[in-house]
């Protein structure tokens, strides 16, 4: 276990803000109040991902994905329908046709009243409760109470059994979150990355610009000392225009090395999206510096790991997945639709509320039926196109995790080739280095015992510099390389200590 520092806290702090169901998006981390902001890369980390406008824009879609993803749910949530109604119908008097018997006029009314609970349940089945209750009277007579209470219920036996439209788009619904919550990481990783490179390139840059500071004094004091020797007479003249030319070209590498700085500040300040007040007043200085940590990584288990951890090949793997589904609901939607319904009630019919309560309790006059019913489509040939085309289109996507494949592989091979590489060119620059400081001092040497001129000096001090500079080149390339390898295999966020809890 790698230990967590304080630092490494407000990155557990930032994956609970980006838990994709978090509060508002933060507002923007403001920078310290001093010109020299001497910081790590950590910090610069942090703020960058708090800052970062594509984060801030990405981590709101995953929020939208799981919105829709609940209402999809909604789906099996029973309907309760309430149902009340009031008729009046008023009869003219007249004869019996055959027996001759009059009858008065009559007046009817009918107070009706029908709950309803209905709705789906996630294996197919449909059912609905009703529970009818009418109030009869007629032209003043008693009140007569009817009531038929039941239940209906339809089970799908193959077509919709296994698969339909709810559960499908459920489950394209949480592959849609997933998919989204790996663009949030790979934006993340992304930033991460870049700042890393940012950073190391910012070290890199200060450094050399200290080299050619060294080598400007260098080339200044040999100049210094070739005047005096050339006023004395113990030096010929040109030996001081070489030497000033010398420390004029110095000159000129080092404001080339100072405005290489500040335009990599300058991508310092834009990668932790500083506002337009803060964008001059900090200067980020490294805390810390360059250092080569040997590693040795394998190449077929940097492959297994990407395979298994790069977001856009967890993508399209999930893709497959998803029209896999598809699949296999377009292919029961080929079968005839056979149903097994059924119901059951009890009917009441008496003078008062109370007595029609007992007769439905006691279920002395029960209702039911069953049966099933059989929908065989004719031709069924949108059905059957459809199926063929999410088949045509899984080939499609099962090709396209081929051709992720094929860009991890090449594209990590060159990122280990590059870490070996450049490990063992900081070793030989730094070697390189030793002795062109060991040379320096010896022409050094030489010229002080008058055994040689400046000339010798002045390209001793030339090949220092661009030893020092190789090195430090090395360094940072060495350090940019370990973090390409770890974006490339999808293991950034793990190598800088940031854990992204995604839900």
């Amino acid at each position: 276990m790698i230990p967590k520092t304080s630092t490494f806290a407000l990155f557990a702090a930032l994956g609970a803000w980006l838990l994709l169901l978090g509060a508002d998006a933060p507002a923007q981390t403001p920078m310290p109040p001093k010109t020299n902001w001497v910081v790590g890369s950590d910090e610069l980390i942090r703020i960058a991902l708090t800052n970062n406008l594509s984060i801030l824009i990405s981590q709101i879609q995953p929020q939208i994905d799981q919105f829709a993803l609940r209402g999809l749910y909604g789906a099996y949530e029973p309907s309760l329908t309430l149902n009340a109604t009031h008729s009046y119908d008023k009869f003219p008097p007249g004869f019996f046709s055959q027996a001759g018997l009059f009858y008065p006029a009559t007046t009817e009314q009918i107070n009706s009243y029908t709950p309803t609970l209905s709705g789906f349940a996630p294996w197919g089945l449909s059912y609905s409760f009703t529970g009818p209750l009418s109030e009869q009277n007629v032209s003043g007579a008693p009140d007569l109470y009817n009531s038929e209470p039941s239940v209906s219920l339809t089970q799908p036996v193959l077509k919709n059994l296994w698969a339909d439209s709810n559960r499908y788009q459920i489950s394209l619904g949480k592959s849609t979150l997933k998919i989204d919550q790996w663009a949030l990481s790979l934006q993340i990783m992304t930033v991460v990355n870049n700042m890393k490179a940012a950073y190391y390139t910012l070290i890199s840059d200060r450094e050399l610009v200290g080299v050619q500071e060294m080598a400007v004094k260098l080339a200044e004091e040999t100049a210094h000392e070739d005047e005096q020797k050339v006023q004395a007479g113990a030096e010929a003249p040109l030996a001081q225009m070489q030497s000033e030319s010398q420390a004029a070209n110095a000159r000129s590498d080092l404001l080339t090395a100072r405005g290489n700085l500040a335009m990599q500040e300058n991508v310092i300040r834009s990668l932790l999206g500083l506002r337009r007040d803060d964008w001059t007043s900090v200067t980020p200085v490294p805390a810390e510096r360059l250092v080569a940590v040997p590693e040795h990584p394998d190449l077929r288990e940097c492959w297994r790991t990407a395979m298994e951890k790069r977001p856009d090949m967890l993508q399209a793997k999930l893709k497959a997945e998803t029209q896999h589904l598809l699949i296999k609901l377009d292919f029961n939607q080929l079968l005839p639709e056979l149903d097994v319904v059924g119901g059951y009630g009890r009917n009441a019919t008496e003078l008062t509320f109370n007595g029609n309560l007992n007769t439905i309790r006691q279920g002395n006059y029960p209702f039911y039926d069953y049966g099933v019913v059989l929908t065989i489509p004719l031709g069924n040939t949108t059905a059957r196109n459809k199926y063929k085309a999410d088949k045509a289109a899984m080939e499609q996507l099962v090709l396209q995790i081929k051709q992720v494949e094929l860009t991890i592989i090449p594209a990590i091979d060159n990122d280990v080739t590059k870490i070996r590489t450049d490990l063992l060119k900081v070793d030989a620059t730094r070697q390189a280095r030793i002795y062109a400081e060991q040379a320096l001092e010896a022409e050094e040497t030489k010229l002080q015992n008058g055994k040689n001129t400046s000339f010798f000096v002045l390209q001793a001090q030339q090949t220092l510099t661009a030893r020092r500079s190789d090195e430090i080149l090395a360094l940072a390339n060495y350090n940019i390389d370990l973090d390409q390898l770890a974006f490339d295999e999808g293991t950034i966020l793990e190598r800088n200590h940031i854990e992204l809890h995604l839900r």
